[in-house]
């Protein structure tokens, strides 16, 4: 009677973990202990995945410990690895665990990029694993029990599981081995085998008779609703699995609900209602004959229906000679309570006992992309801060070059360098001079051309990829039901517009820089000749020597010293904003585990503040100092300019060394956009190589998928019919002739239905004695027209020339008004070897026909008989 239902296992194809996911360590975690311990985790990874699905699994315990753990790891990496069609895409393929396809269509399976897909598979086989362990146990000891209902409602909660998740997790409609409906009707058909197990176990433990029945009550109740699902799914009832299955949860109904009334009988003889137990063991007996009737292939029921029997005899006879109590009907009873012991265990990782996540150290993917978006807010925080200082300083350098300071008070003599034009020629000098620039210069077009070749190339492949999706989506309409190559690099395609746009704003930067250099080149080289041409070059003037000791002239220079302290002072808050650092990932990690969600901003602009507040209100106090300064600076200058004698040639030479200080600090800034700019264009290419990796990784992944959906479709349509269907005429249809073979039935027929059969149709007549041939009317002229048969596809049987090639059908002369019997109803086809008939020459007890072949050989052209027939010759 113990005959339990398992799952049999999907199948999966091999998947590469180790190239993708280490192309992802190795791109987000720069050379570090870090990276070669994931590198490390990774191929432990691929290594559990082939144990877990690459071989053969055994019906123990050990097998599934493999699969969950490696269930657990999948849990553990998902939300640590941007898994998506367009970032980190990995095709997982699964086969139908029910549908085993066709001889030219192969199984039914789908491949897709998603490992919510993997998970849901490697559950429903943890799922199966379990099942087909359960059914393994030995129900005849309390171990076994206990493993099964384990098992079993281990089972139960994992299809559950898959039920309310399988469609989120997929997007899309999923194989029928995992829609929510089947693997709904598989968690209801192992919930009723725990059930049962749990009956058994009360029933090995003699425990009372109405808990028994109870659980056996439920028990059938499971298994009745297990039934239901499947009868009333369209799509089930086609596996050949679920064939199998139905018959098995019919009788499993019936077989609970008669123990049920077994052990309910005998609590009714304890209170004694004797005809309520009789009427219950009726009903008992009923329900096992009609499962020994029906299913007895599947299911025995022996020893119950004995038990039963031997229950009904004695209880009858005890009430016939005894009691006399009156029987009820069956719907007068009273219904049996029912108890629930199972319950689906509930999947909420780790579900291994021994599992340790091999990337433990890696956060979260939400806690990567908050980092990355907090590095993004510090890197803009930074350059804010180190932006305004850069940008004051520069204008403090633009107006004190206007004002020809410090060069005014150190040329009071007239006709020498001044000390700070003498240092910025020297500066110039060791900065490289015009040769660093104009190289600087040269270089910027190659690396924007090397970049702009990169990127066109990653746009091109997604182009050309997305025009064959679009192809094929017209060719196949429906059929073609994956995701449009247009709606997925939606994302690629908005980052690849973005490094455009960051491409032509980095031409108009650098078109800048040459338009500066243009401006300032020849002053940049005038500091660039020796100290005696650049001496040469700036024009003499007559002397003010009598403004050397003047207090304006100590009060510009105060000044000058302030503003060249204050610059200092930047420097130092410049080199120590950018050694700031924090680590935000422990924050937010709490903030994760907290809620539940991350509120980036909110606690990235809470640290930032904490941060950088105190150097932003430092910074804008060296502004406000400088503001102040210039004022004065511009006061004091106006002063020492009316003291001066003015003449043109103080004039002219004045106004060499403004153009020689501003071609300086130019050629300092110059310098400094151009090395940035160079710098920027060797990130991006790096940027931009990621970024031709994902893409290429990505059109791989498709093209994979693409292949694979192709297959699949000519599979489909090789398993269409290849012609509509049509009516056939009956004409067609009835066979022209030899005999209507009798219906074979598989199952005897009851007696309503033998009552309900059609008359048999009328036999053809007894064929009469055969005739007495003389030996040479074989070659005699026929007198009769030969009668045409159906042909054979087999060739006539070759006999001796001398003798005639199967018997004549005679004319039974004898017979007045017998008609020839047509050979549609003729059991020996003779005609099928269109030969003329023999005339008939009748002489009483002839011997056989001529031309017999030797002893123990048929006759030629006689098909061989059926052993139930009657003879070839009747007796005389």
């Amino acid at each position: 009677m113990a005959t339990f239902i398992s799952v049999p296992l999907k199948k999966t194809s091999e998947v590469d973990l180790v190239k993708p996911l280490s192309k992802f360590v190795t791109a987000a975690y720069p050379a570090s202990e870090e990276q070669a311990e994931y590198l490390r985790a990774v191929e432990e990874l691929n290594k559990l995945r082939k144990n877990a699905l690459g071989r053969p699994l055994d019906k123990h315990e050990s097998s599934l410990e493999i699969l969950l753990r490696y269930y657990d790891q999948l849990c553990a990496i998902e939300p640590k690895f941007p898994f998506s069609e367009n970032q980190l895409c990995l095709t997982f393929t699964w086969k139908d665990a029910f549908d085993k396809g066709s001889l030219f269509g192969g199984s039914v399976k789908l491949a897709l990029a998603s490992l919510g897909y993997e998970k849901t598979c490697v559950l429903f086989n943890a799922a199966a694993l379990a099942s087909q362990i359960a059914s393994e146990q030995n129900l005849d000891n309390d171990e076994g029990l206990k493993a099964a209902a384990k098992y079993y409602q281990l089972a139960g909660g994992a299809f559950g599981h898959i039920k309310d998740t399988v469609l989120s997790a997929l997007n899309r409609e999923p194989t029928m081995d995992i829609s929510p409906e089947t693997v709904c009707t598989l968690s209801h058909i192992m919930l009723a085998q725990a059930q049962e197990v749990f009956f058994l176990k009360a029933t090995s433990d003699k425990m009372k008779d109405a808990l028994i029945a109870k659980l056996a009550n439920q028990a059938a109740d499971f298994y009745c609703d297990a039934f239901k699902q499947c009868q009333y799914k369209d799509n089930l009832p086609k596996y050949f699995y679920f064939q199998e299955v139905i018959p098995v949860l019919a009788a499993k109904h019936c077989i609970m609900q008669a123990n049920a009334e077994l052990h309910q009988s005998i609590l009714a003889k304890q209170k004694k209602r004797f005809g309520e137990e009789i009427a219950r063991l009726q009903h008992a007996a009923d329900l096992v004959k009609n499962v020994a009737s029906r299913y007895d292939e599947y299911v025995s029921v022996k020893d119950l229906s004995d038990k039963i029997n031997r229950a009904l005899t004695a209880a009858k006879k005890d009430n016939d000679f005894i009691y006399h109590d009156r029987v009820p009907e069956v719907k007068d009873l009273e219904h049996i309570c029912k108890a629930v012991l199972v319950k689906a265990s509930p999947i909420t990782p780790p579900l291994s006992q021994k599992f340790t996540d091999l990337f433990e150290k890696m956060v979260p993917m939400a806690v990567q992309q908050s980092m990355s978006i907090y590095s993004q807010r510090k890197a803009e925080t930074v350059n804010r801060l180190v932006g305004t200082m850069r940008e004051t300083t520069n204008l403090c350098n633009g107006v004190l070059a206007s004002l020809n300071l410090p060069a005014a008070l150190e040329d009071l003599s007239g006709d020498s360098i001044p000390q700070s034009i003498a240092e910025k020629a020297r500066s110039v000098v060791q900065l490289g001079g015009l040769q660093s620039i104009e190289q600087l210069i040269k270089d910027l077009p190659e690396l924007l051309t090397r970049n702009r070749e990169i990127l066109d190339e990653s746009l091109k492949m997604l182009d050309n990829e997305e025009t064959t999706d679009n192809e094929l989506r017209t060719k196949f309409n429906q059929r073609w039901n994956r995701t449009p190559s247009g709606d997925l690099y939606k994302p690629l395609r908005a980052e690849g517009g973005n490094f455009r746009d960051i491409l032509d704003k980095a031409v108009q930067a650098d078109q800048v820089v040459r338009d500066r250099y243009s401006a300032h080149g020849d002053m940049i080289a005038l500091l660039c000749r020796p100290e005696d041409e650049l001496n040469a070059a700036i024009p003499s003037a007559n002397p003010t020597k009598t403004l050397q000791g003047s207090e304006v002239v100590n009060v510009l220079r105060s000044l000058l010293s302030q503003l060249d302290e204050m610059k200092k002072e930047r420097e130092t808050i410049e080199g120590e904003i950018k050694a700031v650092t924090f680590d935000m990932s422990a924050t937010f990690l709490m903030a994760l585990a907290q809620d539940g969600v991350l509120n980036e901003e909110q606690l990235s602009l809470s640290q930032l503040d904490q941060l950088y507040g105190a150097y932003n209100q430092r910074v804008q106090a060296t502004v406000r100092t400088q503001e102040e300064l210039l004022g004065q600076v511009q006061t004091s200058h106006q002063e020492f300019s009316s003291l001066k004698q003015s003449n043109t040639e103080a004039n002219q030479r004045e106004e060499v060394l403004k153009k020689l200080a501003s071609a300086h600090d130019s050629y300092v800034e110059i310098s400094s956009n151009l090395r940035e700019g160079t710098k920027f264009y060797n990130d991006l290419t790096e940027i931009l190589l990621k970024f031709q990796n994902k893409c290429s990784d990505i059109v791989f992944a498709r093209k994979t998928e693409r292949e694979e959906l192709l297959k699949e479709l000519q599979q489909s349509i090789a398993r269409e019919p290849s012609a509509p269907s049509f009516n056939v005429p009956a004409y067609q249809s009835t066979p022209a002739a030899g005999p209507t073979p009798a219906p074979r039935t598989v199952f005897p027929l009851q007696p309503q239905q033998a009552q309900q059969q059609p008359p048999a149709k009328p036999q053809p007549p007894t064929r009469p004695p055969p005739p007495s041939i003389i030996p040479q009317a074989a070659s005699t002229a026929p007198t009769n027209t030969p009668a045409t048969g159906p042909p054979s596809s087999n060739p006539p049987p070759m006999a001796p020339p001398s003798q005639a090639q199967g018997p004549p059908y005679p004319t039974y002369q004898g017979y007045p008004g017998y008609y020839q019997v047509p050979m549609g109803y003729n059991p020996y086809p003779y005609g099928q070897y269109n030969m003329p008939y023999m005339p008939y020459q009748a002489t009483p007890g002839q011997g056989g026909y001529p031309g017999a072949p030797p002893a123990g050989q048929p006759y030629p052209g006689y098909p061989q008989q059926p052993p139930q027939q009657q003879p070839y010759y009747p007796q005389q």
